[in-house]
């Protein structure tokens, strides 16, 4: 991996994936991208930055031939929520922007893709505790739909083309740099600035609501390590389960309370709920850990320590 290029790099994760990728391989190596979002002055002042739209196949491909990329991680994509609401945007963002970028590495014979996958694969027929890698796969989102296909276009290419295609199955994120944009875990980063701001927060789903989540250090440690890995050790591709904490709503929640003992948390489910009751509760990532070393490195305390410290840093500067 000589010439990176993070597409989607103005969102969640990928705004701080790219970070941590220019920090390792060096600021020039690491090439983002964003479609509309203007990006942070540290992001655009750190490294490359174009604009490019992955339905848009030739407005990529000028971008990996000026800069000579070998190698993608593609992080654009139309999230649970919003998917929902408009999913004929996240079919064609989440599969067509997929296989635009699946068809450039081939073309281009690029070194490496990586396309991170969801929780949101499974579906309500999935074994909801320590769900396996492997198991029945029908979810009842658009979103959920779209990552299953991502999963198997990616696993084709590399059977068909031998183009090497890798992903691991996302949790809930939770991060202190960038807002959430349309996920159903969005609870989990809105909760800390409410109680930060507020004192208090409404949520969308009900308190015993459990689901996997995982901290934004762990999440970028993940998908990095499994793109550093040595292939023939990899028994699978593009659907690694990785797992961190499952926690209920209210566990969030009381986790917050022994640091800001005002707080409070109310709950008042939306359509977001019917999502989270078809996810999985925990997920067995034995898969990750046995064949590329995967160790999650934060838990709950650690986490909500690290997010009111840093929130209230951000927060005060504003």
């Amino acid at each position: 991996m000589n010439r990176i290029l993070v597409l989607g790099a103005c969102g969640q994760i990928g705004s701080e994936l790219t970070m941590e990728l220019r920090k390792r391989y060096g600021n020039n190596s690491v090439v983002a991208t964003g479609h509309r979002t203007k990006p942070s002055e540290k992001l655009h002042d750190s490294g490359p930055f174009e604009f490019a739209d992955i339905l848009d196949r030739e407005s990529v491909e000028r971008v990996i031939t000026k800069h000579d990329v070998d190698t993608i991680y593609n992080m654009a994509a139309i999230l649970s929520a919003r998917g929902e609401q408009n999913p004929q945007l996240a079919f064609r963002v989440n599969v067509l922007g997929l296989y635009n970028m699946l068809e450039l590495g081939r073309e281009h014979n690029l070194e490496r893709i990586m396309v991170p996958s969801s929780i949101a694969a499974f579906g309500p027929g999935t074994p909801k505790v320590n769900t396996p890698n492997e198991t029945l796969m029908r979810p009842t989102t658009m979103y959920g739909v779209n990552k299953v296909t991502g999963e198997l276009l990616g696993n084709y290419y590399f059977q068909k083309y031998g183009l090497d295609v890798r992903g691991v199955r996302y949790p809930g994120i939770i991060s202190s740099g960038t807002l959430p944009g349309g996920g159903t875990t969005d609870y989990a980063v809105e909760i800390y600035y409410e109680a930060l701001r507020k004192k208090s927060y409404t949520c969308y789903l009900r308190e015993d609501t459990v689901l996997p989540l995982m901290y934004m250090p762990d999440a970028i440690e993940g998908i990095i390590k499994l793109a550093e890995a040595d292939v023939s050790k990899l028994k699978r591709h593009c659907d690694y389960n990785i797992n961190s904490m499952s926690l209920s709503v209210g566990e969030l929640a009381a986790s917050i309370k022994k640091f800001i003992p005002e707080f409070v948390c109310e709950y008042k489910p939306n359509f977001r709920q019917t999502i989270a009751d078809s996810w999985p509760k925990s997920l067995d990532d034995s898969a990750a850990r046995e064949e590329w070393g995967w160790q999650p490195k934060y838990s709950l305390e650690a986490m909500t320590k690290d997010m009111l410290t840093k929130l209230s840093r951000k927060l005060n500067k504003g």
